[in-house]
């Protein structure tokens, strides 16, 4: 019989947090805040690697599932897994959309959108502030 680990869950402290990360990186991923169009890191970035949370260094997205959609953030079509995300209910600014967080600390990464490339036909639209990239993997 296969083994399976659950990866516990991340907690902290809003001080903790504020300790950990940087005051964009903390609005963006604790206050659920977005960075401008074209204005993050790895936006434009085509490097083969990992892409992890800057909260809580999880894996989230494969170099090779990223693609250019035009739209200003880093956008891939498939997470690492499907644990690696979580998906929430967001009516903010009259809009009705599907956030995403991270799966281990839930940490806003941003949204994803039913209007991506095959195979998902997804584009997960991620906040580069809410990412460290990990080279080469």
């Amino acid at each position: 019989m296969a083994e399976t680990t659950t990866t516990p869950k991340v907690h902290k402290t809003d001080d903790e947090w504020k300790e950990l990360l940087t005051p964009e990186q903390y609005r963006i991923t604790r206050q659920h805040g977005t960075e401008r169009a074209f204005t993050g890191p790895y936006w434009d970035s085509f490097e083969t690697g990992l892409y992890r949370c800057v909260s809580c260094n999880a894996p989230l997205f494969r170099s090779d599932t990223k693609f250019d959609a035009g739209c200003g953030w880093p956008s891939y079509f498939e997470p690492v897994s499907p644990e690696s995300v979580t998906e929430h209910r967001d009516t903010t600014y009259g809009m009705v959309r599907t956030e995403i967080r991270c799966g281990t600390c839930e940490a806003h990464l941003g949204h994803v959108f039913p209007d991506g490339p095959p195979p998902t036909g997804l584009r997960y639209c991620i906040n580069g502030h809410a990412m460290v990239f990990e080279p080469g993997k």
